[in-house]
């Protein structure tokens, strides 16, 4: 008999910027990454939002936090907040914008 090998999938980490705590045991997190343009090659900025579980309602607003894909938890939630690894400098609000 042949021995399957099983392989797991390795969930993917990342790490973005709280800037959403209104909901209850969810955080959404904004994720920024440099990406060249394909014609020119400037390097552009991409972003991205992401809800994520927070079980203990520890983030706040500005927390920068590690976050790894799971199973489904809602319609749009598939992260959990993995650890707050910190605190940013910048707080981005609606209220700012010129």
């Amino acid at each position: 008999m042949n021995q399957l090998k099983v392989t797991h999938k390795t969930h993917s980490r990342l790490r973005g910027k709280v800037i959403s705590t209104k909901m209850n045991k969810t955080v959404n997190v904004l994720i920024q990454r440099k990406v060249p343009d394909p014609k020119y090659g400037k390097y552009v900025t991409r972003r991205t939002k992401l809800l994520a579980h927070d079980e203990k309602n520890a983030c706040m607003l500005g927390d920068v936090v590690l976050i790894q894909e799971s199973r489904p938890i809602s319609k749009r939630k598939n992260w959990i907040v993995i650890e707050i690894a910190g605190k940013d400098t910048v707080i981005l609000t609606g209220e700012n914008k010129e």
